[in-house]
């Protein structure tokens, strides 16, 4: 494809345009006068090849945005946030029984009610290449956020070929399905905090090395970093993996930490409390995050390849966690004292330096008020689910 950026030559600055198959970039502040000249003539007969407009960072505003995974919580909260910045969206997951299907069928109504009719969601597996392969050729989404997986450490202990079935296989089916059908799209890669291993330098930052995953799990998400890398190799595409550092509110999935806790603390149930509570997990909003998803399907163009930290870089002990999903229940938590886990690292902490400098990244909410969020909605589910109000 052929990118000309109107912002490399003066006021129109980010304006990018489609319209063959080369890349065409330029650093102004570098170039000699004579070259300028020849980029200017260059910009003009782009725009008069003129195919389609991308906004200004090389996406195509006129085609939808793909999302896997998109029955997920991840997935139909940035499927929620899409379309209500008026963009369309195509959803496609397979409704897996890892968790229970009817919540993944409420978090899609949730995306529906919001939608005004620009949501699209297609039941397939990522495994199956003729599937995504059509769905790509019948779309040509303008960008694709990759979420789906098969998801958490200790389950992928138990079966790791599954694991690197999906996850590994299945992104490669949907990054050469991409790559055959628009590989100029941005293609975000769900990566995971988990890759750092028990990494000793903290904070963890993206340079860092992470040839030690401890779970199958990590080891699937390190990989699939490495074909996307790959891809970019190979094709230019611009992929960015986003290293996740535990999402949590609203719809999280029933498996995972404060979905657990907040009802059985309600319920006056013990929680399994693992090790001696000085681990720790940079817990990140959803809100907040899907504030670095949006920005990095925006600015992968700028690198072609990279790869961000996506946190709060504010770390919270499990017994402060304890402590502070009992303020927000207001009733002690009764906790159940258990060894931790094989698999789990002892704690995972963001470094957002590359993050704030290239996407304007920043979390905002506190944990506590965020924590909060969370129960109300369980709270509201629960009311709903008992006919009250």
């Amino acid at each position: 494809m052929l990118l000309a950026s109107a912002g490399d030559y003066g006021n129109e600055a980010g304006s990018l345009y489609v319209v063959g198959r080369v890349f065409v970039r330029c650093e102004i502040d570098l170039m000699p006068a004579h070259r300028l000249k020849r980029v200017i003539d260059a910009r003009e007969v782009v725009e008069s090849l003129l195919v389609f407009p991308m906004d200004h960072v090389g996406m195509n505003t006129d085609r939808p945005i793909l999302i896997t995974g998109a029955a997920g919580f991840i997935g139909s909260h940035l499927a929620q946030r899409l379309c209500r910045d008026g963009r369309e969206v195509v959803g496609l997951d397979n409704l897996d029984e890892f968790y229970d299907p009817a919540l993944k069928h409420k978090n899609l109504a949730a995306v529906e009610a919001v939608a005004h009719g620009r949501f699209r969601f297609v039941k397939g597996d990522i495994r199956d290449s003729d599937a995504v392969t059509g769905l790509y050729r019948e779309y040509k989404p303008g960008a694709t956020v990759h979420l789906a997986a098969r998801g958490g450490v200790r389950p992928s202990i138990l079966d790791p070929a599954l694991y690197a079935s999906v996850n590994i296989e299945g992104s490669t089916v949907m990054m050469e399905a991409a790559r055959k059908a628009i590989p100029e799209a941005p293609f975000l890669l769900a990566s995971s905090s988990s890759v750092y291993g028990n990494n000793e330098k903290v904070p963890f930052a993206e340079t860092d090395p992470v040839e030690m995953p401890i779970s199958p799990y990590a080891a699937t998400k390190r990989s699939c970093e490495l074909v996307a890398a790959t891809y970019h190799q190979l094709y230019d595409m611009p992929i960015a993996c986003l290293r996740f550092f535990n999402a949590f509110g609203p719809r999280q999935r029933p498996d995972l930490a404060f979905s657990k806790f907040l009802r059985m603390v309600a319920a006056g149930e013990q929680i399994p409390f693992y090790g001696d509570g000085t681990t720790s997990r940079d817990y990140t909003f959803i809100d907040d995050m899907l504030e670095g998803v949006v920005a990095a399907m925006e600015r992968i163009h700028q690198f072609g390849y990279r790869i961000w930290n996506l946190g709060s870089d504010r770390p919270v002990t499990l017994s402060t966690v304890v402590e502070t999903v009992s303020e927000v229940v207001g009733r002690e938590a009764v906790i159940d004292r258990m060894p931790v886990p094989p698999g789990d690292v002892r704690q995972t902490y963001a470094d957002l330096t590359r993050s704030r400098d290239e996407l304007g990244y920043e979390p905002k909410i506190p944990f506590s008020d965020a924590l909060a969020r969370q129960y109300a909605s369980i709270q509201q589910e629960t009311d709903v689910a008992a006919g009250v109000g």
